[in-house]
């Protein structure tokens, strides 16, 4: 679910300033034509209002999944609105709908569109907690939620989405012990909490590993399963420090070279 992943990470997940649904879709198409890379004359807000008029986009559990389509070329994007009280959108089941995916489709991403919304309605009925927005009363809530559905979501996918998982995970819980302690802090501060580590494989010796922090060298050397946890899951940790793999490169004769990034920190990845 790379669209939902981008929209939570880009700050697109908002609280609906009302319960009305027409009012709801207009402020949902109105962040994804705020987007630099979408066209200023694509009319999103006119396209996604049309096609709701053709199709009610209600999927049932409170959940919607209205969309725009565009003949312009670039990336499945969506915002995301969260109503506490729910709007009334004439679902199939008659719920009323706490959450509001809006997705803008460009004709290239189609069948990228289609996946992710299979996914979406998969996470939903198979997440109890997804069912369950009514209860929550806290935006940050709702983020978690969704995190949750997307961490399980992309467990057999590329190890580059867990990685941006850590990277978002980082950016919220900086965020709140920013609130918490009253002073915020740089996102550069956030950037050095991930960290680029290469590690190299050669059987019969002990992994070798590269990075520029020697204390998480120090740990991730430490670990004796390393290179099996790097091959069968993408992931490997010890104490605060998790690695994840982010790409392979083989070479001759039997060696191969683990491209990963390293999070220090309480919070693990999917």
């Amino acid at each position: 679910m790379k669209a939902l992943l981008n929209a939570l990470q880009e700050g697109r997940l908002v609280e609906l300033p009302d319960n009305v649904k027409h009012d709801a879709l207009e402020f949902l198409a109105t962040l994804i034509e705020a987007i630099p890379e979408v066209p200023d004359d694509d009319g999103v807000t006119e396209k996604a209002l049309a096609r709701e008029a053709l199709h009610n986009t209600g999927i049932g559990k409170g959940w919607a999944c209205p969309h725009a389509t565009t003949e312009y070329d670039g990336e499945l994007l969506c915002s995301i609105g969260w109503s506490p009280d729910g709007v009334q959108y004439g679902s199939p089941d008659g719920i009323p709908v706490h959450l509001i995916v809006m997705y803008y489709v460009p004709d290239s991403q189609r069948n990228a569109y289609l996946k992710e919304i299979s996914q979406l309605a998969k996470a939903i009925y198979q997440n109890e907690d997804l069912q369950k927005l009514q209860e929550l009363t806290e935006l940050s809530e709702v983020r978690h939620a969704l995190l949750d559905a997307i961490t399980h979501a992309i467990e057999s996918v590329t190890p580059e989405s867990r990685a941006r998982m850590i990277q978002l995970e980082v950016r919220h819980a900086t965020a709140e012990a920013s609130a918490d302690h009253g002073a915020p802090i740089s996102l550069d501060s956030i950037a050095h909490s991930i960290l680029p580590v290469s590690v190299l494989v050669i059987p019969g010796a002990k992994p070798v590993v590269l990075a520029q922090d020697r204390a998480i060298v120090e740990v991730i050397e430490s670990i004796l399963t390393l290179s099996d946890d790097l091959e069968k899951s993408g992931h490997s940790a010890k104490g605060e420090i998790n690695i994840v793999l982010r790409a392979s490169e083989h070479y001759a004769p039997d060696r191969i070279l683990h491209e990963c990034i390293a999070f220090r920190g309480a919070t693990k990845p999917a």
